[in-house]
């Protein structure tokens, strides 16, 4: 199975962004989280992530007889190379898509649902915005968001922290100009 079949199934891709944000869970707190897939399936689901890599488990403790796994994600191992991207049709790369659209609605709806939301005191939005860039503008603009975001990547929880999950679409417009 290729990374792209592995990770772009519903199911699975909503394992893996459950481990976003250097999480760590054990299966049975992934069940509390992810409490609308089956028992069965979700362990069926962890086990081909974990055989693939995307997974890895972080620690181990005896609970009942039983042993208990902690696992991780393996960001490296979670992602569908530009090799491979090169390599799929146009009905992969629409399904590949809604499956990413699929799962920020569901986020949203889970924030939304969650409580009284405050969009501006929680910092939650979205937006899109139009830029007239040329490619190496663009390349630019990609290495500035790169730098801006690696400068946080290595935060770690404390109390003062909240998660904050953020999406990016980019979509090259062939659009008339307005000449003035």
């Amino acid at each position: 199975m290729n990374s792209s079949e592995l990770l772009l199934h519903p199911v699975r891709l909503r394992i893996v962004q459950a481990f976003l944000g250097d999480r760590t869970l054990t299966t049975a707190q992934l069940a509390e989280e992810l409490s609308d897939v089956p028992t069965a399936t979700l362990y069926r689901h962890v086990s081909l992530l974990s055989n693939a890599g995307v997974l890895e488990v972080v620690s181990e403790r005896r609970v009942r007889g039983g042993v208990e796994r902690t696992l991780a994600l393996r960001v490296d191992a979670a992602r569908v190379t530009p090799d491979e991207l090169a390599t799929l049709s146009t009905e992969q790369h629409a399904a590949m898509f809604r499956a990413y659209i699929a799962h920020l609605l569901t986020a949203f709806d889970e924030y939304l649902a969650a409580g009284a939301p405050d969009l501006v005191a929680d910092g939650a939005g979205y937006s899109m915005s139009g830029l007239w860039l040329s490619d190496a503008e663009f390349a630019e603009l990609g290495a500035e968001l790169g730098q801006v975001f690696a400068s946080r990547i290595g935060n770690t929880p404390t109390d003062d922290r909240r998660l904050r999950m953020f999406a990016s679409v980019v979509i090259p417009q062939d659009v008339p100009r307005n000449e003035g």
